[in-house]
């Protein structure tokens, strides 16, 4: 391993050329006019395994392709681990926020050492080659890999995968592995690296109460005439209990209190919610009463409006009762809980709540479960070895509030758990203009994923 280690060292110049050439290729997966650059991308993750002694392919799917490449020089009884990263970025908009030009990557000057500036820097094109540039180094100082190796990289995440569902079925025999390797996350800071162990699920509806024929003037029925937005909204406001609690029945159904081992991790994070939300301009935590500030954010489940509309909305006054009104709503679920049933039951809990005259519809926006991590499942215990041996302290044990879609899509469609460990950071720009990678966090990722490919050998 320190050989290995030396050989990342000594090449970082020629690593990060790679990842420059990746870099000023615009592969904007959301823009169709940038198609040809996708495809050059893909073609250039292609021939950068193949040049490393993979066997790499394009795998073509309705939309943009995906990249397959398999190194399995380890033999049949070596752990099989599947890597999974994305080719396509972000669009740079808007390009005059940016410091230079997004598709001509720099490495600057900042407050930590060096960083690589470009968009993809960090997401997720500096994350690809990091481990691409561990791959190369256990093979130029070993002459193969510890372990079997399958490596997917996608070209749709950005504009919402339409093609992963295809691309998993097509090619669900050459992406059978032990599990998956996602480096698509953060560290929970620049000294401190991070496995993320649970994700929220999430179910979004859209519900319109309806009542008179046509919008009514409120002086003329004003008063006897049911109006849907008061209707709507004084549903809404029963959604929440004033400790913060979910009033649908049976929501909590499945909800597990936090484990010893995650709560203890999170306590050592000092992690600080009134730093936190001020930097958004707020102050106290809003969720439920009695969970600590990591629990509301990671482990509890949420329903929140995200937008209500009906009536007159222009400037002015306008005295109108209107015949409809909508809302829209997410709740983040967390692990345990069965999105379909969530859904039903607030539909229940909504239908129960109906004046006399209100007619109800509801629309379906998507819906999928909570993630969580085994944490004592082998990769696991193998990634905190590794990420330990590299960074001196133990990795943090995070959540994610939000959703990633593939890794639900890895457990429904080809039954296999995700370890997500990612090397970016919070400050990273990632979606925003001047979209940054510390150099120390590439390189370091690199030698983090060397490692960890040692650790998942054994």
């Amino acid at each position: 391993m320190e050989k290995i280690l030396a050989h990342i060292d000594a090449n970082i110049d020629a690593s990060l050329a790679r990842l420059f050439e990746l870099l000023r290729i615009p592969s904007i997966s959301a823009q169709p006019a940038h198609r040809q650059d996708c495809l050059a991308a893909a073609n250039w993750a292609r021939g950068a395994l193949q040049g490393m002694g993979f066997s790499a392919r394009i795998s073509e799917t309705a939309g943009l392709p995906g990249v397959i490449a398999q190194h399995h020089a380890a033999g049949p009884d070596a752990p099989h681990v599947l890597f999974y990263g994305h080719y396509d970025v972000q669009p740079a908009d808007p390009l005059a926020l940016w410091h230079s030009d997004p598709f001509d990557p720099q490495l600057v000057d900042g407050p930590r050492g060096k960083r690589i500036v470009g968009r993809g820097a960090v997401d997720d094109k500096g994350q690809v080659v990091s481990f691409f540039e561990a791959c190369r180094a256990h093979i130029a100082v070993t002459g193969g890999l510890p372990v079997r190796l399958t490596v997917l990289l996608e070209g749709e995440e950005e504009c919402g995968s339409p093609s992963l569902t295809e691309l998993l079925t097509q090619e669900r025999d050459a992406l059978k592995a032990d599990f998956v390797l996602v480096a698509d996350t953060n560290m929970w800071n620049f000294e401190t690296p991070a496995i993320t162990t649970s994700l929220r699920g999430l179910a979004a509806v859209e519900v319109t109460v309806k009542a008179a024929a046509r919008d009514l003037h409120s002086g003329l029925y004003g008063g006897i005439a049911l109006n849907p937005i008061n209707a709507l909204t004084r549903i809404l406001g029963d959604l929440q209990d004033d400790q913060g609690g979910i009033r649908i029945p049976h929501f909590y159904d499945g909800v597990a209190p936090v484990p010893d081992e995650l709560q203890e991790s999170w306590n050592r994070l000092g992690f600080e919610s009134d730093e936190f939300l001020g930097q958004v301009g707020l102050a106290s935590p809003a969720g439920e009463h009695g969970q600590s500030p990591l629990a509301q954010l990671w482990a509890r489940p949420t329903a929140d409006i995200n937008g209500i509309s009906g009536g007159y909305q222009g400037d002015g006054t306008k005295t109108v009762i209107p015949a409809e009104a909508t809302a829209k709503l997410t709740f983040r679920l967390v692990p345990g809980q069965d999105p379909q049933a969530v859904v039903r039951n607030f539909e229940r809990f909504v239908r129960e709540r109906l004046r006399p005259d209100a007619k109800v519809e509801f629309k379906h926006q998507g819906a999928a479960p909570g993630f969580a991590m085994r944490l004592d499942a082998p990769f696991m215990r193998a990634a905190q070895r590794a990420l330990r041996e590299e960074f001196g302290k133990p990795a943090a044990l995070v959540g994610c509030g939000a959703s990633i879609p593939v890794v639900e899509a890895f457990k429904t469609q080809l039954g296999l758990d995700c370890l997500l460990a990612g090397f970016g950071l919070d400050d990273d720009c990632i979606h925003s203009p001047n979209e940054k990678f510390e150099l120390a966090c590439f390189h370091r990722g690199t030698r983090a994923h060397a490692r960890l490919l040692a650790a998942f050998a054994d």
